[in-house]
C-alpha cells in the first residue's frame, strides 16, 4: 500500500468512529450512486421529463463507467478493507479501487443534472449529494479518500467536456440520417469495448497478491474472492449504450411517443416500465452464465444491450400501444 493511499487509513477510521447510527444512513447514500439505482432514476428522465434529454444524460452516464471501468484496470490499487484490519468493511467492491465509480458518476449525472436546472437550492442540493456519496463510499470502507478525491476530479474533467460538446454534437447528429446514428453508437460502444480489452490484456500480468485475498475474505465473511482483473465494466457499460443509444434513435425518428402525461398515467408508466425492467435485468442474468470468458461477457453484453433498448425503445413503444402516451 503506496503513502498516497495510506494516509487515507485513519481517516476512514475516525469516520467509522463516528457511530453505527451513521452506517444506514451512509448505506441509503451510497446507493443513491449504484448501478441498480441509476437503472430505475434514469427511465424517470425518459419516460416522464423528456426524450432527448434522458438519452444524453444516460450515455453520458455509460461514457464516465466505461471509462472508470479501463481506469481501474489501468491503476490497479486494493480498496480498504483488502489491505487493512484497522476498518471494517460496511458493504463490499469487487473491482480495484482508484478512481472511486460512485464519487466519477455521481459528479456526471448529478453535476449535469445541476448544470440545467434553474434554482440555487437543487444546485446546490445536488452537490451535497456528490459530496456525501463520495464519503460514504469511505465510510463504508470500501474506498480511500484518494479514491473518491481522484474519482470527482476525473468526474468533473467529463462534465465540463460534455457540457462543452453538448449543443455541437446535437447540431452534428442532426444533419446525420438515422443509420448514421446508429453507426456513430455502434462505434463508441466498440471504443468502450477496444479500450476496456486494451487495459485489460495490458494488466494481464498483474499478480493479484494473496493478501488482499485473505484480508478481503476475512473482512466479508462467506463473500466470493475478489476477482478484479475483469472486463464485466466495460462490457456493462458498452452494452447498455448500445441498447440506449439505438433505442433513442429508432424512438426520436419515429416520434409518436410524448414524455408528459397526467400524473397517474406517468405511475402506471412506471410501474410497467420498472417490472419489463427487472423482468430483463434478473430474468436474463438467471438465464446467463457468469464469469470471466468470452461467453459470459457475449451474453453480459447482450443482457445490458436489452436493457438499454427496454428503457429507450421497447417500453415507450409499449406505452403508446397501452394509451399511456
Amino acid at each position: 500500500m503506496t503513502p498516497l493511499l495510506e494516509w487515507g487509513i485513519p481517516v476512514i477510521a475516525w469516520l467509522q468512529g463516528l457511530g453505527a447510527w451513521l452506517t444506514p444512513i451512509m448505506q441509503a447514500v451510497t446507493f443513491l450512486g449504484d448501478e441498480q439505482f441509476y437503472l430505475l432514476i434514469l427511465p424517470i428522465l425518459l419516460w416522464w421529463v423528456d426524450i432527448g434529454l434522458g438519452i444524453r444524460i444516460g450515455l453520458a452516464l455509460l461514457l464516465s463507467a466505461g471509462l472508470n471501468g479501463v481506469l481501474k484496470l489501468v491503476f490497479g490499487t486494493p480498496r480498504p478493507y483488502w489491505v487493512s484490519d484497522q476498518v471494517r468493511a460496511l458493504s463490499s467492491g469487487s473491482t480495484y479501487g482508484v478512481p472511486s465509480g460512485h464519487a466519477q458518476n455521481a459528479v456526471v449525472l448529478w453535476g449535469r443534472l445541476a448544470v440545467m436546472v434553474k434554482a440555487s437550492w437543487l444546485k446546490w442540493a445536488m452537490a451535497i449529494l456528490i459530496v456525501l456519496i463520495g464519503f460514504s463510499r469511505n465510510y463504508l470502507a470500501v474506498h480511500f479518500p484518494t479514491d473518491v478525491i481522484v474519482g470527482w476530479g476525473i468526474g468533473l474533467l467529463l462534465l465540463w467536456a460534455l457540457v462543452a460538446l453538448d449543443e455541437p454534437v446535437r447540431k452534428r447528429l442532426a444533419r446525420m440520417s438515422v443509420a448514421g446514428r446508429i453507426a456513430m453508437v455502434f462505434l463508441l460502444s466498440l471504443a468502450i469495448i477496444a479500450l476496456g480489452a486494451a487495459a485489460f490484456v495490458g494488466t494481464a500480468n498483474r499478480i493479484l497478491p494473496d493478501s488482499w485475498i485473505a484480508q478481503a475474505a476475512a473482512a466479508v465473511p462467506g463473500s466470493d474472492p475478489i476477482e478484479p482483473q475483469s472486463m464485466a465494466d466495460s462490457i456493462t457499460a458498452a452494452g447498455t449504450l448500445l441498447g440506449l443509444g439505438i433505442g433513442g434513435v429508432l424512438l426520436l425518428d419515429w416520434g409518436k411517443f410524448q414524455p408528459r402525461a397526467r400524473f397517474w398515467v406517468l405511475l402506471v408508466r412506471y410501474v410497467i416500465g420498472v417490472a419489463g425492467l427487472l423482468g430483463i435485468y434478473i430474468g436474463l442474468s438467471a438465464l446467463f452464465p457468469g464469469g470471466h470468458n468470452f461467453l459470459a461477457y457475449t451474453l453480459r453484453f447482450i443482457r445490458y444491450a436489452a436493457l438499454g433498448f427496454w428503457v429507450a425503445y421497447l417500453a415507450p413503444r409499449l406505452f403508446v400501444l397501452l394509451r399511456l402516451s
